[in-house]
């Protein structure tokens, strides 16, 4: 079977405990080499993974060329640079959620991607499980008729050191878990917002510790959701919700984020009752780099399209507006 070499810029937690487990999974994919400000941190990861080759520097790796595809999951303040470098360096780029702290550098990301005539696709590992697959089928199906309303919820532990701490990161509660409920939002509902209001509650060193929208569509349906970093420094603990409500019925869903296993949501009906669904659901970082491997490979269509990523960042920008995140 053909094969993508992935390079993988950074050795953020993200990539070992998550992403390079996944890209190991992968049918079509080659963890080919890993590179670290800290040449030996990348080959700590190069020796515990099975990498071929480890360099000190994001430029050694992005001349190498042997390497077709790139994985950044560094800080948020760094992608508008490091993904320019790689596509223009002619990699294939995947680069984690958000991609981009403004629609502006969203637009200018995948500007230059069309201009190298490469892919570029943003890491929302979430989105291509089955799980999410079954239930934006359910709720395209009409099972609970016209959606109304969503509400979603992301909440995690507080930390004590780490770049979503420091505004001039791109920190904060709404980049790190509130775009996992606006892709959500989004996802489900096909209409452009018309309403947003937003209100935050902000650190000593400027980031947004708690953040909660509403949101009205063209089309009628409203959306609401929460998110904070607010559970304490020495809990690994969490709270995710989901809730779709329809004019048949609705759907309950307190499944995590890229949670994998055996996975399951309750929908509510007028005309059936009460339907259970059961997900087997495997690794989601592994499915997310098969399918932008296939993309490469073979020409698939990317699940997270340029416009889908612009259109959630057009709408990330109007809630950080909203409680007053500048730059």
């Amino acid at each position: 079977m053909d094969k993508v070499k992935w390079g993988i810029l950074g050795t953020a937690n993200i990539a070992k405990n998550c992403t390079i487990p996944g890209m190991k999974q992968a049918e079509c994919c080659e963890v080919y080499a890993i590179a670290g400000r800290d040449l030996k941190k990348a080959q700590d990861f190069q020796k515990e993974f099975g990498i071929e080759k480890a360099f000190g520097s994001y430029e050694g790796l992005l001349e190498d060329p042997s390497i077709e595809a790139v994985y950044i999951p560094l800080p948020n303040n760094l992608h508008l640079k490091w993904v320019k470098a790689a596509l223009e360096a002619g990699k294939h780029v995947l680069c984690e959620k958000p991609l981009a702290l403004s629609a502006e550098e969203a637009r200018d990301m995948f500007e230059t991607a069309r201009k190298n005539n490469r892919l570029l696709m943003e890491a929302y590992a979430y989105l291509h499980s089955p799980y999410i697959r079954r239930l934006k089928n359910d709720v395209k199906s009409g099972v609970i008729g016209d959606v109304n309303y969503i509400e979603s919820a992301f909440y995690t532990q507080g930390y004590k050191e780490d770049f979503r701490l420091h505004k001039e990161l791109g920190g904060g509660a709404m980049y790190d878990l509130g775009c996992y409920c606006t892709t959500m939002i989004l996802s489900l509902i096909d209409s452009e917002p018309d309403f947003i209001k937003a209100d935050a509650e902000f650190s000593d060193l400027g980031v947004d510790l708690m953040t909660g929208a509403i949101i009205r569509f063209k089309n009628g349906a409203r959306a609401a959701f929460n998110v904070g970093m607010i559970l304490g420094e020495e809990s690994n603990f969490r709270f995710d919700r989901l809730y779709i409500h329809g004019s048949k019925g609705s759907i309950r869903s307190d499944v995590e984020y890229n949670r994998e296993g055996d996975v399951g949501y309750k929908i509510y009906t007028t005309d059936e009752g009460i339907i259970e669904r059961r997900i087997h659901v495997p690794q989601n970082y592994a499915l997310e780099i098969e399918q932008f491997s296939r993309c490469i490979l073979f020409g698939e269509e990317p699940n997270i399209t340029p416009e889908f990523s612009i259109k959630n960042s057009e709408l990330m920008d109007k809630i950080l507006e909203r409680i007053g995140y500048f730059f």
